[in-house]
């Protein structure tokens, strides 16, 4: 790896590489990672730089530190591991994944999707898609639109069945709305893939998954996309950062 960019701050960077480096399998159990001297040498870095970088791997749950003895990759650190925390978050998923369309968008009448996304008419537009990272399907999702929001985008060709892109659907779609998405209203529940699932993802009938429901708005409160994803445990961890207000409980 050449010295970071700076449009990117060096620890991320440096984070990058690690992880990287341990999805390509070059730390496997008891192997242990380099040293922060060993890096900051490697890399041209502080070792402050190497320290902060390894305390975001240590966060997100990709490796452990023993004192005395070193840093390793933790068990589950092949997973796909996402940070969400804001709508930007979501739109750069398309930095790592790949979107393949599995049905085009197609016009129809549904009652529940049309409901939840708070319509005055019971048509919505759905499109059925997957997304990968490192060609492994990790997520089947359905997204449904309103009519006026779905003609923005159904006739480009990343949304074709079969497409396959680097895009995501709320980042092709943002650019033609008049305003922009600024709220998602999200669910996380455990489910159990059924014979749609089970076909595309390649698991068993009845496998774990993980269900989540998000719900895209506007600046107008008005709503633009209602997604419903169905997660592979063993490919993904979802993970969200809580901090705490700035505000003090009062003694």
């Amino acid at each position: 790896m050449n010295a970071p960019e700076q449009s990117e701050p060096a620890y991320r960077t440096l984070a990058a590489e690690l992880r990287a480096r341990i999805a390509a399998g070059l730390y496997p159990d008891g192997v242990r990672l380099p040293t922060e001297a060993e890096l900051a040498t490697e890399f041209g870095l502080s070792r402050q730089t190497v320290r902060r970088a390894f305390l975001e791997l240590v966060g997100e749950g990709a490796v452990y530190r023993i004192p005395g003895r070193g840093t390793f990759a933790s068990e589950n650190a092949g997973r796909y591991l996402r940070q969400l925390g804001s709508i930007e978050d979501l739109m750069n998923l398309s930095a790592d994944t790949e979107m393949r369309v599995v049905e085009a968008p197609t016009r129809q009448v549904d009652l529940a999707a049309a409901g939840r996304l708070r319509l005055d008419t019971d048509v919505v537009y759905r499109i059925v898609f997957t997304r990968s990272h490192d060609a492994v399907p990790f997520v089947l999702t359905t997204v449904w639109w309103p009519a006026p929001v779905a003609e923005l985008i159904a006739d480009r060709p990343e949304v074709a069945a079969g497409a396959v892109s680097e895009h995501t659907m709320i980042g092709l779609l943002e650019p033609h709305l008049t305003e922009p998405i600024t709220e998602c209203v999200q669910s996380i529940t455990a489910s159990t893939a059924d014979a749609r699932v089970s076909e595309v993802l390649g698991c068993p009938v009845g496998h774990p998954v993980l269900r989540v429901d998000r719900l895209y708005n506007n600046s107008r409160g008005a709503s633009v996309e209602l997604a419903i994803s169905y997660f592979l445990p063993e490919h993904y961890t979802y993970r969200v950062t809580l901090r705490r207000s700035s505000g003090r409980p009062a003694p």
